[in-house]
């Protein structure tokens, strides 16, 4: 950001005491009419009752209508799509859909949650996503799949490559579909819709409404469905304010507040530059702060092992670019630090949404020279 309202990062009195209306269900899971398994496994998975946009959506994507969810991470958008649609295969045994997210790490946290909510119904899926070796997918896809779950720029080089056959696909699934379009999707979203049969569904799920968003919903939706249940304010409860320092003393400045093991005891640093990122990780496991840094430079296997170790709490910081951290979901993360500035406040938003997730607090501190 070259110019910014300074007054933006600043918010040292969160509302904490504000109580959320709270949201009444309709439904109940076992009054869907879902297949019997399926009952099981939710309940195996420990879902009692169905947060706002299962409630509010799954009773359109069973009845075979276009979607469009607006809603932010931590919302149980994943399990609010995938119910309906592994009920839709259980009925319909050769139905298959593609679900496509930004990152690699969202792809495997879907297919985590796909394969916990189908496990022993014979529901088969693969994982088309870039950074991997390209030729397991390949084998992959050659075997039946009820699911594919990948990368539009992945997806889309498989179907060029005539692999993966769009003229098989029942349902579309565009999860994080304004963060595919930041990332410069739009291309390979519209290639891939464009040569799926028109008589396919499209589940549409995003946290903003832009207007490239209009447009392609208009362009590749009919007569959608749209259920909203984004909150007002996502970052009201948490603390915000800025560190001030001379560009000489910044990693000095922040290597003493890490210091404090007990007050920043998971946070997440945001660098802009991949070589800043993969430097800054190195410089604080000198000073003595265990950390990993993720970045696009980074293997997939490389990616996965460094959010592990910060999952796991073998390391207390993880340095982010903004890229590499969208998909990632990271309970109780105390901090998050833009060592660098974002580059426009929604990214601001974005980032600092890592914590203080639900009914939890949160800090976010954004150095400013």
């Amino acid at each position: 950001m070259t110019t910014f309202d300074v007054s933006h990062f600043i918010n040292r009195n969160p509302v904490s005491d504000v109580v959320e209306e709270t949201y009444e269900p309709k439904h109940r899971f076992q009054d869907f009419g879902l297949e019997k398994p399926l009952l099981g496994a939710i309940i195996q998975a420990q879902l009692q009752t169905p947060t706002p946009i299962q409630d509010q959506i799954i009773p359109h994507i069973l009845e075979g209508k276009d979607v469009v969810g607006l809603a932010n991470t931590g919302t149980g958008k994943t399990a609010a799509f995938l119910i309906p649609l592994i009920n839709l295969t259980l009925k319909q045994y050769n139905r298959q859909t593609l679900i496509l997210t930004p990152t690699r790490e969202l792809a495997i946290q879907i297919e985590d949650e796909l394969k916990k909510l189908s496990k022993g119904m014979k529901i088969y899926s693969s994982i088309c996503v870039g950074g991997t070796n390209i030729r397991p997918q390949i084998q992959s896809l050659k075997r039946k799949n009820h699911f594919i779950v990948g990368t539009p720029g992945r997806v889309q080089d498989l179907i060029d490559r005539h692999v993966l056959r769009p003229t098989g696909i029942s349902t579309v699934v565009l999860d994080e579909a304004d963060r595919m379009l930041d990332m410069g999707f739009i291309n390979e979203m519209k290639r891939i819709l464009k040569d799926i049969p028109a008589t396919h569904e499209t589940l549409f799920f995003s946290a903003t409404m832009s207007k490239n968003i209009e447009a392609l919903i208009s362009d590749f939706l009919r007569d959608p469905v749209i259920v909203s249940v984004k909150k007002k304010d996502i970052t009201s409860n948490i603390a915000q304010d800025v560190v001030h320092c001379g560009q000489k003393d910044k990693f000095d400045v922040l290597v003493d507040l890490l210091k404090d093991k007990n007050e920043y005891a998971r946070v997440l640093l945001f660098g802009a530059m991949k070589h800043g990122v993969e430097k800054l990780g190195k410089q604080l496991n000198v000073a003595g702060i265990p950390a990993e840094s993720i970045h696009g430079n980074k293997s997939h296997p490389q990616r996965q092992r460094a959010l592990a170790r910060f999952k796991d709490g073998h390391v207390r910081v993880l340095v982010a670019t903004d890229v590499a951290s969208r998909g990632i979901h990271v309970d109780n993360i105390s901090h998050v630090i833009n060592y660098d500035l974002p580059s426009t406040y929604e990214d601001y938003v974005h980032r600092i949404g890592r914590t203080g997730r639900g009914i939890q607090s949160g800090k976010a501190l954004t150095f400013v020279a």
